[in-house]
């Protein structure tokens, strides 16, 4: 049997470069977690007067943006702290990593001569101060590009056309927009720039000494990459701005070493200079890897600020509304993502409404309503939310329309037909039915944009994570509306151990000569290690489950109603 083991006594290096932090795991050969440390942008680095990690600009909407030179900071002062840890660092194998999705760094004409004779007596940031055209750099926050993202779709054919051919819509955050906009507004910083990197190569450049490759999973997540043959559509790129090709350089597959750390590491840092350097990615396919997501059928489900869902197949079908990018972990698969801006937010909003500003009342009344809550339906939106998609006419102004709860009765209700239901929009529920509503609501809406994306039904099993997570309450009600088994993990930050994970996937391959599945790797790990999920809810009844089906059925009627209306206020 071939021996898929990891090299004994050597560490796999994780980091996650997100909006307000970077943070660091390290795994042992046996895939335990053995080191970790944290840089908050804040409070650690002051000087740079971030809130929450990034710059609002109060005279241009939308407009949100962070210092360059913060994220180069931020590396150097991780590493040191390791180093004041008397961690050895020498025992690194492989580094990997996890950017924010979106987020741009544009790179001045020349810097890759700086980029490669940099000084392992100094710090970073005191050598890279001149090395960009552009010293902030637009992240996945920033909506100021609605003019960008009409133009892009419009050059391609439409909205469906683009995302067919690249896995989305245009959005305001993502990068090709905001590319345009930077050559449509700031021609003189777009003409002195000879590189541009994603969050994610950008680290992985300053590691390697080097312009590194975008990675074909973060890559897609720019509206220029043809997702099917997965390098850069030239359509897409005219669309977007001349010459692009040549700054974005080449792409490469999420397993691929970018290159061997540089000399800089070895001496200030005492890394081996043989340390292999993976291919960065992006947060959301780092944290499909760190969930152990690999099976097909497989669902995830985030609950954050804002609640994502994921899953992988191998046939995509993309749609105004999600998102595909190629599978971090699989050179054919893809995963598949919905984004919902009205998240914890809101629920801790319903929470301080109608349940006392308290948790434990707000999951006392989800226990004492009944499932289906009376034929009561809720459209919960604090945010102007992603999902439902929006009709392309509907401009900034409209939007504010659809921000508001929207409530519903339908009368008579029992979940066997929708035959003779009485539907009528009320102004308020009862404090107990609102609390149901709003997780209920949430969560078939879930369900059904997960249908309509071609995701299983019912999956086969359901990892959630992030906050609302340690919530039990919403878990079972989890279970019963997707009619499948939840489970939940107790890791500290699925990008940065899904990037360790990648880091020792990819030397892996590497070793091999050729790509190694996943699976391979982990092999009879996966229970006895960091990356095990324990059984949170079981499975709601099947009768029930069909219930929620037809509620659901319902549901998507009457939210499609909704979005005319709203786009007609």
């Amino acid at each position: 049997m071939e021996d898929f083991s990891l090299p004994h006594d050597s560490f796999f290096l994780g980091l996650d470069s997100s909006t307000q932090s970077l943070k660091a795991t390290v795994l042992d050969s046996n895939l335990n977690i053995v080191g970790s440390e944290l840089v908050r942008f804040d409070s650690d680095l002051p000087h740079y007067k971030t809130k929450d990690g990034v710059y609002r600009d109060p005279s241009i909407n939308g407009r949100i943006v962070s210092p360059t030179l913060m994220w180069v900071e931020a590396l150097d002062l991780i590493l040191s702290k390791f180093s004041d840890s008397n961690f050895d660092l020498r025992k690194i194998a492989a580094v990997s990593g996890s950017g924010q999705q979106h987020g741009s760094v544009y790179w001045k004409n020349g810097s890759s001569s700086i980029l490669s004779s940099l000084d392992p007596k100094k710090r970073l940031v005191d050598q890279l101060g001149d090395a960009f055209s552009t010293k902030e750099s637009p992240i996945w926050m920033d909506s100021s590009t609605t003019e960008q993202c009409r133009e892009i779709e419009k050059a391609v054919g439409g909205a469906l056309e683009l995302s067919q051919l690249t896995g989305s819509r245009a959005h305001e955050r993502y990068t090709g927009p905001q590319i345009r906009k930077i050559f449509e507004t700031q021609p003189e910083v777009y003409q002195n720039t000879e590189r541009i990197s994603l969050v994610s190569s950008f680290v992985a450049s300053l590691l390697i000494g080097a312009h590194a490759c975008i990675d074909e999973t973060d890559g897609a997540g720019m509206n220029l990459m043809d997702i099917k043959k997965r390098v850069w559509s030239d359509r897409a790129l005219e669309a977007t701005a001349p010459g692009l090709e040549q700054k974005l350089g080449k792409l490469a597959p999420a397993h691929a070493v970018a290159g061997n750390i540089s000399p800089y590491f070895v001496e200030r840092f005492s890394f081996n200079k043989d340390c292999l350097i993976i291919q960065w990615s992006g947060d959301n396919p780092n944290s499909l890897a760190g969930l152990t997501l690999n099976t097909p059928g497989d669902l995830a489900i985030s609950l954050g600020t804002s609640d994502t869902v994921f899953g992988i197949t191998d046939d995509p079908q993309p749609r105004l509304e999600g998102h595909v990018f190629p599978n971090p972990v699989d050179t054919k698969g893809y995963m598949v993502m919905l984004v919902y801006k009205n998240g914890s937010l809101t629920r801790e909003d319903v929470r301080n409404r109608y349940a006392e500003k308290s948790w434990e009342t707000f999951n006392a009344f989800l226990q004492q309503t009944q499932p289906l809550n009376g034929g009561k339906l809720g459209f919960y939106y604090k945010e102007h939310e992603i999902l439902p998609p929006l009709p392309d006419l509907i401009c900034m102004y409209l939007l504010t329309c659809v921000v508001g709860f929207h409530r519903y009765i339908l009368e008579n209700f029992n979940g066997d037909t929708l035959e003779g239901l009485d539907e009528r929009e009320v102004e308020e529920f009862d404090p107990p039915s609102e609390v149901r509503a709003l997780i209920e609501g949430q969560f078939l809406s879930m369900r059904g944009h997960a249908e309509r994306f071609g995701m299983p039904s019912p999956p086969k099993r359901i990892i959630a994570t992030g906050g609302a997570s340690a919530n039990q309450s919403i878990l079972n009600s989890i279970a019963s509306i997707f009619g499948s088994d939840v489970y939940t993990v107790e890791r500290p930050d699925s990008a940065s151990l899904g990037a360790a994970l990648r880091a020792a996937h990819g030397w892996l391959c590497n070793q091999k000569g050729t790509f190694v599945p996943i699976s391979d790797m982990y092999k009879d790990k996966l229970g006895k290690t960091s990356l095990s999920c324990k059984l949170a809810a079981t499975a709601g009844d099947a009768q029930l489950v069909s219930k929620y089906g037809l509620f659901l059925k319902k549901r998507i009627e009457i939210e499609n109603r909704l979005v005319q209306r709203l786009g007609r206020c």
